[in-house]
């Protein structure tokens, strides 16, 4: 059986820089980027907060998800985020074990 995966949204604050993957295990992916070892664009522009997320099934179907949301305009981004999350709340903790 395939692992779960996920797209999610990581952000700088609310309105701020965006960066958008995908990974099978989200926990450990948010508290990479919380603590600045997620990825160069993500530390460089202070990516820290779990704002969006979405299972998607298998790892190919996140990726392919990925790849298209990457081309969608930030605005419709924007509109993915405040449909799950209105206030950009970190949901780093919702998600994370004890």
């Amino acid at each position: 059986m395939e692992d779960q995966a996920f797209v999610y949204i990581m952000a700088s604050q609310r309105n701020g820089t965006l960066y958008l993957g995908s990974t099978i295990d989200l926990a450990k992916r948010a508290w990479e980027h919380r603590n600045g070892v997620g990825g160069a664009f993500a530390a460089e522009h202070g990516c820290r907060y779990l704002v969006w997320y979405e299972a998607c099934g298998g790892w190919e179907a996140a990726r392919l998800r990925e790849k298209q949301m990457k081309e969608w305009k930030r605005a419709w981004k924007l509109r993915e985020i405040e449909g799950l999350n209105p206030e950009w709340d970190d949901l780093y903790d919702r998600i994370a074990l004890p």
